[in-house]
Parts: C-alpha cells; structure tokens; sequence
C-alpha cells in the first residue's frame, strides 16, 4: 500500500490533470495509490441525490480499497462539489473530485476515466456509477468479482428504475428503462455505462478521449464506445446481481419526454451505427436500412398495442422514426444545460 498525503502530492494530482480546463476542486487527505479499483462519477446539479450515490458507495460490503473520482460538470454553479468535498475530507471515502469547465456528457465521462487512470496508476478496472444512482452493498464485489473470474473486458449490470410517481408501475418495463438483459453470463454488447466496469487494457487499446466528442450533447457515447470495444473483439459479461437502482424524477415518466427519449435512442442508433461503417457503401446500407425501419416497425408497434400500454406499444415507432430523422440531419441535444430535465 502506498499512502501520500494530498498536501505533500499536489505535483502529482497536478500531473494527473493537466488539461486546463480541468481543475481540482477537493480530495481527500489521503489517497493510496496502490488502489486497483476506482469508481468514476459524473455529477451535474444533482447535489442532494449525490449524497445517497456516496452514502451507497460508503456501505459497499467489500474487503478491496478503491478510491472515487467525481467530476463536477456545471462550472458556474458547482452545487456537487460542496458534498464531494465533505465525503472526501472526512474520510469516508478517498479520491479527488475535479471540475470538467467544458459542459457536455461526453466531457465528463473522459474527464473522469482520463483522471483516474493518470492518478491511480495501479488501477486496473474502472467502475461507473451516475450521480442519480443508487449501488446495492454487494454492487462493486460482484462486478469485480465478474471480471476477474470471466477475463471479461467490460461488465455490466442493470440499473433498475425508482419511480417518484408510484401510479405508473408498468414503466419499468419500457425498453427506455427495462434492462438489457434479465441473466447473468456472456452478452454481445452491453449499451450503457450507468452501470459498468471497463479495465484498463480496454482504454488502452484506442486514442483519447475514448468517449467521442461528437456524441457529447446528443447521449450515445458511451453505446459507441462499446461497439469499438466488440468490434475489437473484446469480451462482455453481464452480472445481474449487481443491482444499481435511479431514482427518476416524474418529470422523466410524462408522455412527452418518453417520447423524446425514444427519438434519441433512434438517433443514437444511426450515428453509431453509420460511424462503424467503413466505407461508402456499408454507410449507404445503414442509410437504407433505417428508413426500411420505420414502416415495419409501425406494423410492430400497431401489435403491441394488443398487449401493452400506447407508451409502450409506440417505442419502436419512435426509435425508427429517431433514427430516420438522424439520417437526415435531425440532431437533439438532451445534455446541452439548457436541455436537461432534472
């Protein structure tokens, strides 16, 4: 174990952030930087619910020493790094917590995973976990545990949501909250990084920022991160007991911002999959492809109103729909601040 000071290692957290428009806002009075495992947190305006983030984090039932790196993405208000600062410097948890000045989701995930590596140079998994999550006690053991008994480069486990209206039960079953996978074992791809670890070797095998700027408003940086991953070769396991809970605001569950959403994952889809094309005729095929979608999903959807909700039944519409509109140009910007529903 090697314990420093932070007052005796600012040259080092200073080595570890050396873009300027980064900078440390609290660490903690220690840090070991023998830690194998850190647990990387984006934060933005959601200062209240961080607490129980950290609170879940303090209680994990775990024998290994990990450290956080939290990352503050609204600049001018800062309303998260006050808690992580409080977390830090009491002890309850170690690490840094750094301030991101460029807004953007994409920005926050790579300052977050960048910062890690540079400062914990023994670590080799990274874990993620967002600031409107909750980790089950056994959540880092389990996905540790994964990784090491499969060799799995990514894993991922399923963030269940927690409605703040109750009326509407049956939501959890949208695919825009439904997990991606209801088993433990290999799985092709996972989606998301709300709930994942990544190792090391896995950053390493491609150029920063691993997270793509071009999807930094949009969402889906994370989705096409892992489909260079797959197409790398590398291994995917899925851990179902590693449970993470999010708490989602009623403003999340109205007609119209389900609908958003599933215009998103649509547009998201396109620009992955039109990325990972590699020549003009592949990103012709995707082109066709998902106009070709959206009548055969509207057939789909009009099927699924025989047994489920309209909410439901209209998401493969909506996503065709998405993506159609993203082959044209169609660009939504959710994680712009001036966008984003809390």
């Amino acid at each position: 174990m090697t314990l420093i000071p932070t007052d005796l290692s600012a040259s080092r957290i200073s080595d570890a952030v050396r873009d300027p428009n980064r900078e440390i806002a609290a660490s903690s009075c220690v840090i070991d930087l023998s830690v194998g495992i850190v647990v990387c947190i984006p934060c933005f305006r959601r200062p209240h619910h961080l607490r129980l983030t950290l609170d879940s984090l303090v209680s994990q039932r775990t024998p290994r020493s990990f450290a956080v790196v939290m990352v503050e993405n609204d600049a001018a208000g800062r309303e998260s790094a006050p808690v992580a600062a409080e977390y830090l410097a009491d002890g309850r948890l170690q690490g840094v917590c750094l301030v991101e000045k460029r807004q953007g989701n994409c920005q926050a995930i790579n300052a977050a995973f960048e910062t890690a590596q540079a400062l914990f140079p023994a670590a080799t998994r990274f874990l993620m976990i967002d600031d409107d999550e909750i980790a089950s006690p056994d959540w880092l053991e389990l996905m540790v545990r994964t990784a090491e008994a499969t060799g799995a480069d990514v894993v991922g486990g399923p963030v269940l949501p927690v409605f703040d209206d109750d009326s509407k039960p049956w939501l959890a079953r949208h695919p825009a909250f439904c997990p991606a996978y209801d088993y433990s074992g290999a799985v092709p791809l996972i989606y998301g990084c709300g709930n994942c670890l990544i190792t090391r070797a896995a950053f390493e095998r491609f150029d920063r920022p691993a997270f793509d700027l071009r999807f930094n408003f949009l969402g889906g940086g994370d989705c096409d991160f892992f489909v260079q991953c797959r197409d790398a070769g590398m291994i995917f396991h899925w851990t179902a007991e590693a449970i993470i809970t999010e708490t989602v605001p009623q403003s999340r569950t109205s007609l119209g911002w389900i609908a958003k959403r599933g215009l998103r994952i649509g547009a998201i889809n396109y620009r992955v999959q039109y990325k990972a094309a590699q020549s003009a005729p592949a990103r012709a095929r995707v082109f066709a492809q998902m106009l070709g979608r959206l009548p055969l999903s509207l057939v789909r959807s009009a099927r699924l109103l025989a047994t489920s909700k309209a909410v439901v039944a209209m998401h493969p519409a909506l996503v065709a729909l998405g993506s159609m509109l993203a082959a044209f140009g169609f660009a939504p910007k959710p994680y712009e601040a001036s966008k984003i529903v809390s």
